[in-house]
């Protein structure tokens, strides 16, 4: 199985965070339904959490899901969409490029929670709600994900990424589909971490996985043709 070998070496980030995802949702579905409450509200990114434990709460919540059943739904979600990007962009412009989208995605949506708490549109319960996922990294690399296809297939894929994350936003928007629709804003503002942005081919292959040439031979300078026969000594006849 040298291929899997090869793959999961290819986008080592995306494995360990669906290796983590996988772990905690193995405590999830273990644990009590009193417990398992208890850990979905204690690692959320909600108000109450933000002000409490900021740090924290805004990176654990991205490595647990709250229905352990839909994990190997993320799985094919993970290899389809951030192991291909991994691949492309290389892991640490990967993992900026959704660890931003993913705290930036957050902070924004808590706070438009926050202002509709304040209008009195939503009950202060709010600043406890669950708010935990790996959701808002998938769709910053849904969008990036755009660059690396070649027309038509480009602008078909795209239509398909507008049309799915629209579709909530138009349907009575909760504040995690404003959070899908910045997450995914920011992948499409990734363009200057793609390789095409850099000045090199558009769909230029991860370091990992290029080949090296072998180097050509040198060749070796011809000798010089060998010097004319000398000049016949004076008074010498040719015959």
């Amino acid at each position: 199985m040298t291929w899997v070998k090869d793959w999961v070496g290819s986008s080592p980030g995306t494995h360990i965070w669906l290796l983590v995802i996988g772990i905690t949702s193995l405590v999830i579905a273990s644990a009590s339904e009193g417990l398992g409450q208890f850990l979905v509200h204690r690692t959320s990114s909600n108000i109450h959490e933000l002000n409490e434990h900021p740090l924290p709460s805004l990176l654990i919540s991205g490595f647990w899901i709250e229905r352990p059943s839909s994990f190997l739904l993320y799985v094919v979600m993970f290899e389809l969409v951030h192991a291909n990007v991994e691949r492309w962009l290389g892991s640490m412009r990967w993992l900026l490029t959704v660890g931003g989208a993913h705290i930036a995605a957050t902070l924004a949506s808590q706070e438009l929670v926050l202002l509709a708490i304040e209008g009195h549109r939503l009950p202060r319960s709010m600043t406890h709600v669950v708010d935990i996922g790996v959701s808002y990294g998938l769709a910053a690399a849904a969008g990036v994900l755009t660059y690396r296809l070649l027309p038509p297939w480009r602008y078909g894929y795209l239509s398909a990424v507008l049309i799915f994350f629209a579709i909530p936003l138009l349907t009575g928007a909760s504040f995690t589909d404003f959070g899908h629709a910045i997450a995914l804003t920011m992948g499409f503002a990734a363009w200057p971490l793609t390789p095409g942005a850099a000045g090199g081919p558009e769909h230029a292959e991860h370091p990992a996985r290029r080949t090296k040439q072998p180097a050509r031979p040198t060749e070796e300078p011809a000798e010089p043709p060998p010097d004319p026969d000398p000049d016949p000594a004076p008074g010498s006849q040719e015959r």
